[in-house]
C-alpha cells in the first residue's frame, strides 16, 4: 500500500510539474518578447544598389561586416554587382542613431557579389575575400580600414568564373586557412534544359609556407550557393556543406564533404547515412537549437526550407539528418503578409538571438530570382522568433521589417554597440536597407570576441558555452554560411534575465580540450584570451 502511495505520489508530482510547465510554455508563447527596427538607411548614409547587366548578377548581393578601426564597431561593406562596390566606416555612437560613411579603402571592386571578412595572415588585421562574376580578389588589411590586394602574395588565382559561395577553416598544422570556393554556371554555355555547373575548389597551403599550393577541384559540383565548414559531429575537424541549386544540375544534390587533415576531400554519399536531398539551395545557417551540442543546419530554397537535425543517439555519428522544419514552424515557404500565395523564394539565413531571451532566432531574407512567374513577388523577410518550445513563431510584420524590395545577402550584427542585433540586406536593382534595432525590454546580453595564440587568431573553429544557470546555450565559431555575405567581430548571446553567467571555450588548437568556466556580466563585451582569460571591453 505504501509503495502505491509513493508511485501516486510521483505521478502526481510528475502531473504538477508537466502542468507548471505548460503554463510556463503557454505563458511565454502569449509574452513572447516582439523587438522592433526603424529603417535608418538614408538617414545612416546607406546609398549601395546592386544593379546588373545582364543575368549573371541575378544570384549574389553580399554584404561584409567587421571591424577595421579601433572603435570595436563593425564597418559595412557592400558588394554592388555591376557598380562598384562600396566600404561604409561605423561612425556611429554607442546606442545612437546608426552612422555610416563611404571612404576609399581600396576595397572598390567591380563585379563583386559577395565577401567574407578573414584574418588570413594571423597579423591582428582583418583581410577579405570578394566573390566576384571573374577571379576572386583576395585583400589584405594593412590596418586603419586600408587594403591592398594579396592574391599574388598568397598565391590564390581562381579561373574567371562565376563565384558564389566561400568557407575557411584551419586545418591541423597549416599556418594559413584552407580556403573553398563555390561556382555557378558557365556563363559561356547555355544553361537549358541543364547548365554546366563549373566546379567548386579548395586551396591548401603549401607546409610550412605563407603561400598556397594548387587548387583541387571538388568533383562532382552542382552550382553551389553557399558553403559552411563545420565540426558537424563534434570530431575534431570541419567537414564542407555546400547547398547547390537544382535549377541548373542533372542528377546532383545537396553536399557534405569528408575534410580529413592531409587526405583528399571525399563526398558522404547514402552510403555512410547522407541522404540525397535536391533543393534550391541558396544559403546555410547553423546553430545548436536543442542542447544536444550538435549543430542543426538551416537551407533555404525555393518553396519550403529545410531544418535539418542530426541523429545524435548512435555512439558514432554518422551524417544522417531529419527534416523538422515543419514540425518547428519553420518551413518559411510562402509570404506571411501582403498577399501574395505563391511560393517563396529564400536566400540568406542566420540564426541570432534578436530580442534576447536566450533563444537563437531565425533571420530570412528573400526576393524573386528575378520575374518568375511561379513564386512570389512580394517577398517579404521573414524574423521568426524561437519559443520555450523549440517552435518558431513569425514576428516579422509586428518587428516593423517588411519590405517587398528583392532581398539577397544580408547580416545581423550590433551596429551601434548597445547589445541589440540590426539589420542589413542588399537588395538587387535597389538600395540596400538599414534597420536599426529600437526594441525596449529585451533580455540581458553577453558579446565575445576569442583570439588564440597563433595564426588562427580569431580560434575560427571554436565552440563556445554560456551557462545560464541550468541551461547552456553555444555556438560554433564559423567562416562562410549564409549568403554571399559574412561577418568577424564580436560574437552576440541573448541572455534573458541572468545577470551573471559562465562561459568557456573549446579552442581549435588545443585537440577538444576545453578552457575553464570564466564568470562574466551581462550586458557587456568580452574577449576571451586562451592564455590570459576574460577580459571586459566595454
Amino acid at each position: 500500500m505504501k509503495s502505491h502511495q509513493v508511485l501516486n505520489g510521483s505521478i502526481a508530482c510528475c502531473f504538477a510539474l508537466f502542468a507548471l510547465f505548460a503554463v510556463e510554455t503557454g505563458a511565454r508563447a502569449q509574452t513572447l518578447t516582439i523587438p522592433k527596427f526603424a529603417d535608418e538607411t538614408l538617414s545612416a548614409g546607406i546609398d549601395s544598389h546592386f544593379e546588373n547587366t545582364e543575368d549573371e548578377f541575378l544570384v549574389g548581393g553580399g554584404v561584409a561586416t567587421f571591424n577595421c578601426d579601433d572603435t570595436g564597431l563593425p564597418s559595412l561593406y557592400i558588394t554592388a554587382g555591376a557598380n562598384r562596390a562600396k566600404f561604409y566606416r561605423n561612425a556611429s555612437t554607442t546606442g545612437g542613431a546608426l552612422k555610416f560613411v563611404e571612404q576609399e579603402s581600396g576595397l572598390e571592386a567591380s563585379n563583386a557579389i559577395g565577401a567574407y571578412p578573414i584574418d588570413i595572415d594571423g597579423d591582428g588585421k582583418v583581410d577579405l575575400v570578394v566573390l566576384r562574376v571573374g577571379q576572386v580578389q583576395v585583400y589584405r588589411g594593412l590596418g586603419n580600414c586600408k587594403f591592398e590586394l594579396a592574391n599574388d602574395r598568397w598565391n590564390i588565382h581562381t579561373p574567371p568564373h562565376w563565384h558564389t559561395a566561400f568557407s575557411a577553416t584551419w586545418e591541423a598544422g597549416n599556418k594559413l586557412p584552407t580556403l573553398a570556393f563555390g561556382t555557378y554556371t558557365d556563363l559561356a554555355r547555355k544553361r537549358y534544359p541543364w547548365g554546366s555547373c563549373t566546379p567548386a575548389v579548395i586551396y591548401r597551403p603549401l607546409a610550412k609556407a605563407d603561400r598556397y599550393g594548387a587548387p583541387v577541384r571538388l568533383e562532382p559540383s552542382f552550382c553551389a550557393l553557399s558553403m559552411l565548414f563545420s565540426d558537424w559531429n563534434r570530431s575534431g575537424h570541419a567537414d564542407l556543406r555546400v547547398a547547390n541549386d537544382r535549377e541548373y544540375y542533372k542528377n546532383g544534390r545537396e553536399q557534405l564533404w569528408d575534410m580529413q587533415p592531409g587526405k583528399p576531400p571525399r563526398v558522404y554519399t547514402q552510403t555512410d547515412g547522407f541522404k540525397p536531398l535536391q533543393i534550391w539551395g541558396m544559403g546555410i545557417a547553423s546553430r545548436d537549437l536543442d542542447g544536444t551540442g550538435y549543430p542543426d543546419v538551416f537551407i533555404t530554397s525555393m518553396a519550403d526550407n529545410k531544418l535539418q537535425k542530426l541523429d545524435s543517439t548512435s555512439g558514432v555519428l554518422r551524417p544522417v539528418y531529419s527534416d523538422v522544419a515543419f514540425k518547428r514552424g519553420a518551413t518559411a515557404h510562402r509570404p506571411y503578409v501582403g498577399g501574395d500565395i505563391k511560393p517563396s523564394t529564400a536566400w540568406h539565413a542566420q540564426f541570432e538571438d534578436v530580442n534576447n531571451d536566450g533563444y537563437a532566432d531565425l533571420w530570412i531574407v528573400k526576393g524573386n530570382v528575378s520575374t518568375m512567374p511561379d513564386f512570389a513577388s512580394r517577398d517579404t523577410n521573414d524574423l521568426l522568433l524561437q519559443k520555450l518550445d523549440g517552435s518558431f513563431e513569425e514576428a516579422g510584420d509586428k518587428a516593423g521589417i517588411v519590405t517587398y524590395l528583392i532581398g539577397r545577402g544580408g547580416m545581423l550584427a550590433d551596429f551601434n554597440g548597445d547589445g541589440m542585433l540590426d539589420m542589413v540586406v542588399v537588395n538587387r536593382l535597389a538600395n540596400a536597407t538599414l534597420w536599426r534595432n529600437v526594441s525596449t525590454g529585451l533580455g540581458g546580453w553577453l558579446q565575445v570576441r576569442l583570439h588564440e595564440d597563433d595564426s588562427n587568431r580569431d580560434a575560427i573553429g571554436a565552440w563556445i558555452e554560456v551557462d545560464l544557470g541550468g541551461r547552456i546555450i553555444r555556438r560554433e565559431n564559423t567562416i562562410g554560411g549564409g549568403h554571399a555575405s559574412g561577418h568577424l567581430g564580436w560574437l552576440h548571446f541573448g541572455l534573458g534575465e541572468s545577470q551573471e553567467v559562465k562561459v568557456r571555450v573549446q579552442w581549435p588548437n588545443q585537440g577538444g580540450q576545453w578552457g575553464p568556466w570564466l564568470t562574466v556580466k551581462s550586458n557587456a563585451f568580452y574577449t576571451i584570451d586562451q592564455a590570459a582569460g576574460a577580459t571586459l571591453w566595454r
